[in-house]
């Protein structure tokens, strides 16, 4: 007989996601007044106007249920990609994306092959349906190594994560890396592309992952979001492309109403927003170019990044830099959980957001 409620096996063995520490809980803990955020690679211009002011314009419609099947939403997505809304998943945030392909396509013993440094939820959503992780090594360049992955596939195999560009790292693969890989990988591996950073990424040979779904290929699921060039992570907004049958296979197991009336509504809008977006990229590549040329004087390595943020190595002592920089109410990312724990990373904020971090570092480093 039972003695008591025992959590599923699969939890047995996940490490919970750690998001960045928020700035009233550094406050709280330290007893400090200024505090900047600088680890969750959020748009430090805040907010596109126009997705602001859609949300205000559907606050009288709280009251009711968002459209369960996201259809507005899904259309947009569809007319500004060139895609067949059949096509066109949403959720809430990227990370409910993730959740749902693992509940679809994971069972007992299946396995799953990912960066050992890349985004963690692919590893707790996996984990928890029992599924196993295979893991490969960065390149000597910090990028994903796409070659150590297709040769990690066995007929075991039901998963491919590949981050492009890469989560803690910045960096990409190529078109033509990842036109040789799919050509390795079995029809029956689902291959998982997750674009989240793919607007900044300034560089002819990134590859053009749509191709894939309108060429009609059935293997193949990009993931992409709103929460960072958009600057909407707080109201959480994800979507992917991908063939429609993998599509209704997720429609079968996913939240009635996960996407919300405001999230829906600053989707369509955000679409619209080109002036916010061209504006972001902009100060964002201008900005990542101050902080090289510091970490440079500061004499630190660092990753090629073509994203909003720098993974930079400090050596063993990273995880006290990190903590003298939290408090001097710096938040920056440990990578530890991200298997470098030599490395933190910083994400790109606001002209002074940027300068006080740098000033900070060298006090710190100093000391």
């Amino acid at each position: 007989m039972s003695k008591g409620i025992h959590q599923q096996r699969g939890l047995e063995f996940i490490k919970p996601y750690v998001p960045g520490k928020p700035i009233e809980e550094v406050k709280r803990e330290y007893g400090l007044d200024d505090v900047i955020k600088m680890a969750s690679n959020e748009n430090p211009l805040g907010v596109s106007p126009k997705a602001l002011a859609a949300m205000q314009a559907a606050l009288s419609r709280l009251n009711h249920y968002p459209d369960a099947a996201s259809y507005e939403f899904r259309s947009a997505l569809a007319e500004h990609f060139d895609v067949d809304m059949s096509q066109v998943a949403v959720g809430n945030g990227a990370d409910d994306l993730i959740l749902e392909l693992s509940m679809a396509y994971l069972e007992d013993g299946d396995e799953v092959v990912v960066s050992r440094s890349s985004f963690p939820m692919y590893d707790i959503h996996a984990t928890a349906m029992r599924a196993r992780m295979v893991k490969t090594s960065l390149t000597s360049e910090y990028g994903i190594d796409l070659d150590a992955m297709a040769s990690a596939i066995t007929e075991r195999t039901k998963i491919v994560y590949v981050c492009n560009p890469n989560n803690p790292t910045g960096t990409i693969v190529r078109a033509a890396e990842v036109d040789a890989f799919i050509q390795r990988v079995p029809k029956s591996v689902l291959i998982v592309i997750d674009e989240a950073y793919y607007e900044m990424v300034d560089s002819d040979s990134f590859p053009n992952s749509l191709a894939y779904i309108k060429e009609g290929r059935k293997n193949v699921f990009v993931l992409r979001t709103f929460s960072k060039v958009y600057g909407l992570a707080g109201i959480r907004i994800g979507y992917g492309f991908a063939h429609s049958d993998s599509i209704s296979t997720l429609f079968k197991i996913k939240p009635p109403f996960n996407v919300n009336v405001l999230a829906q509504a600053a989707g369509i809008a955000a679409l619209q927003d080109s002036d916010f977006v061209t504006q972001s990229v902009d100060t964002n590549k201008i900005a990542r170019q101050i902080l090289y040329r510091e970490l440079d004087r500061l004499g630190l390595s660092y990753a090629d990044s073509h994203t909003n943020f720098i993974l930079f190595r400090i050596g063993p002592n990273a995880a006290d830099v990190q903590q003298s920089l939290l408090k001097r109410g710096v938040i920056v990312r440990p990578c530890s959980g991200y298997d470098l724990p030599e490395f933190l990373r910083v994400s790109i904020g606001t002209p002074a957001q940027n300068e006080r971090f740098i000033m900070t570092l060298s006090e710190v480093l100093r000391a």
